[in-house]
């Protein structure tokens, strides 16, 4: 059986709704599991107290959708006998529960690490590689060191109410729309799963753009890292190989699809290393941060934020064209997008900081 637009849109409705309905149950029900907030207001942005628990219904709705599409497509070959699936499971599992026990133990950071490292070991050996040099250590080095990128550096951004989902999916718009450009609408498994975790992130979003009511937590950001180095490798990263293209192509359009989270992460870096300070603690030195310091609110953050993930969809999708077309050259060209962002963004990490204390 072929999947249709109108089951697509089944399965998007439904994550919309699940994520929605989870959520305002987790609101409800949340006492102290999940609260944030109480002994770490220094580190984190808001100085308010609420529930971490928005990501559960992420994993919920990825779970449920395995299930619905094993009802719906039950004439297609059992999406539980798909390698490439049961390395996704298990890795987003084990990011997952990480996250989860992050929320409530603050777990080491050396355990995270280990954990992130072998969510990309997984996906690694399930068929699910960056074909960059078609040398498989390599690429698995490289795939290991892409999946613990992202899980980190979508951990960093999702320092403000909105931010990361947003982020998120615009990008997993990117995966989608490419996955159509690239194979057939009417046999293509992995639209499913794409469009039902937009779903929850759309519903996530109705509870915790801002001013926000819970958060996504750990657990959210560590799964949603995990999904989303999946597809990204699958829609954007091997686009060369499945174009018949240079592999490197892939790269660039990556870097063009990820230009809120990359910009981020890499100007956080680049001032935390030229004061002496691990990038991988947590601050108030954020670019969102300095917006805010710069005088724009916490909402109008967001909507720069959401701007700049438009137009990072849109050039990242038009690159993908081009590269069906074979027309390569002006690729390189969409790096200056990438760099004008970053220096407009750098610019107030440099400029405006928190006001001091009397």
């Amino acid at each position: 059986m072929g999947i249709k637009i109108l089951q697509l849109a089944a399965f998007c409705a439904t994550g919309i709704i699940a994520s929605m309905v989870i959520n305002l149950l987790l609101l409800r029900f949340s006492k102290s599991l999940g609260i944030r907030n109480n002994n770490d207001v220094i580190i984190r942005w808001s100085n308010q107290s609420k529930p971490s628990l928005g990501g559960v219904s992420f994993y919920i709705v990825f779970l449920f959708t395995a299930i619905g599409f094993s009802i719906v497509f039950s004439e297609d070959e059992s999406i539980f006998k798909n390698t490439q699936y049961i390395g996704l499971l298990t890795a987003g599992t084990l990011a997952f529960i990480m996250g989860l026990a992050d929320d409530a133990y603050n777990t080491q950071p050396m355990a995270k690490l280990t954990i992130q490292i072998l969510c990309g070991v997984i996906l690694a050996f399930t068929d699910t590689n960056i074909e960059l040099t078609h040398v498989f250590w390599i690429d698995a080095t490289l795939t290991v060191i892409w999946v613990v990128t992202l899980m980190n550096s979508l951990n960093m951004l999702d320092n403000m109410d909105g931010i990361t989902g947003t982020t998120v999916l615009f990008i997993l718009a990117s995966c989608l729309i490419a996955s159509f450009l690239i194979y057939d609408i009417n046999r293509n498994i992995w639209s499913v799963f794409l469009i039902s975790v937009m779903g929850s992130l759309i519903g996530f979003l109705f509870y915790n753009v801002n001013p926000s009511k819970l958060f996504m937590g750990d657990a959210g950001s560590q799964f949603i890292g995990l999904f989303v180095a999946f597809f990204s490798i699958k829609c954007l990263w091997n686009i060369g190989d499945l174009t018949n293209n240079p592999s490197w192509i892939g790269g660039i359009i990556c870097l063009i699809a990820f230009t809120p989270a990359a910009v981020d992460s890499l100007s956080v870096t680049i001032n935390r290393l030229k004061k002496g300070k691990s990038p991988m603690v947590g601050g108030k030195d954020h670019t969102t941060h300095h917006l805010v310091y710069a005088g724009l609110s916490d909402k109008q953050v967001w909507y720069v934020f959401t701007f700049i993930s438009v137009f990072s969809t849109a050039l990242s999708i038009f690159m993908v064209y081009l590269s069906i077309m074979k027309i390569l050259i002006p690729l390189i060209c969409f790096l200056l997008f990438f760099l004008a962002v970053f220096i407009f963004l750098y610019r107030f990490t440099l400029t405006h900081h928190p006001p001091e204390k009397k």
